[in-house]
């Protein structure tokens, strides 16, 4: 069995770090630089780097900027927001970017996607998937355009779709969750996991270490991804950026 991955995530809005809850309400954490050149330092497995406006405002790339957040650093880095053509994969693959991550895409342009993966590998193409259920509805809904429009597709099509795709990873985001310190969704995380033979990441929600060795256990996560637990002290309390140690990950996870 491969390692379970532990991976910070960090949303870029402008050219600073926010950090959201349940897609809301933004706060500032840090110059996304020097956040990025302190998860490089505590040498984390891998880092996840969302931009929160280009997709929703349809505004370019930051391309300058993300090549300067690899010349900071010497992790592999996953990046997502905004990619729209195969020019947009490979300007963020020259710059060093390992993998690219996408979701309105897989629905407005699914043979953009597939091109990429015949072009790059498909161990360089993730898919993000939004989903939320809110408290009145009774199934979950994929989301795009962070979490403002609604994709007409039951969650067993999608997958169907993912398999036809043939990327080499999908994160699973729990919208309802985000930002909240209350756990992942295992069971969301699970149908996912089990219906598909490629990596499936957790994220939305963890709060504890709990979270992370239960999402591994009961949802069997390949990897997860900490979002406030990686810039905040705790619930309620000022930016901190941290990490759990890898000693402590391993005896959580072993």
């Amino acid at each position: 069995m491969l390692r379970v991955r532990i991976m910070p995530v960090l949303l870029l809005q402008g050219r600073g770090a926010v950090k959201t809850t349940r897609f809301k309400k933004a706060l500032y954490v840090g110059d996304i630089i020097n956040t990025a050149r302190i998860f490089n330092q505590m040498e984390v497995d891998e880092l996840i780097i969302f931009d929160i406006e280009s997709t929703a405002k349809k505004t370019a790339i930051k391309f300058e900027l993300i090549e300067r957040i690899v010349s900071e650093c010497f992790m592999p880095i996953c990046y997502g927001g905004g990619v729209r053509s195969l020019d947009d994969f490979r300007k963020l693959f020259y710059l060093g970017i390992e993998k690219v991550a996408v979701g309105s895409l897989i629905f407005s342009d699914p043979d953009t996607i597939k091109k990429a993966v015949s072009l790059f590998g498909a161990q360089s193409i993730v898919v993000v998937l939004d989903i939320k259920k809110g408290f009145l509805r009774k199934r979950y809904t994929v989301t795009t355009h962070n979490a403002t429009r609604r994709v007409d597709m039951p969650l067993e099509t999608v997958l169907v779709l993912l398999k036809e795709l043939g990327v080499g990873e999908v994160i699973i985001n729990n919208v309802d969750r985000e930002g909240t310190w209350e756990g992942f969704d295992n069971n969301l995380v699970s149908y996912f996991s089990s219906s598909l033979d490629i990596p499936v990441v957790a994220v939305g929600g963890g709060g504890a270490l709990e979270h992370i060795q239960s999402v591994v256990k009961d949802g069997h996560a390949s990897a997860v991804g900490l979002g406030s637990m990686a810039v905040f002290q705790a619930k309620g309390m000022g930016v901190l950026i941290k990490f759990p140690k890898a000693r402590e990950l391993e005896c959580l996870l072993k």
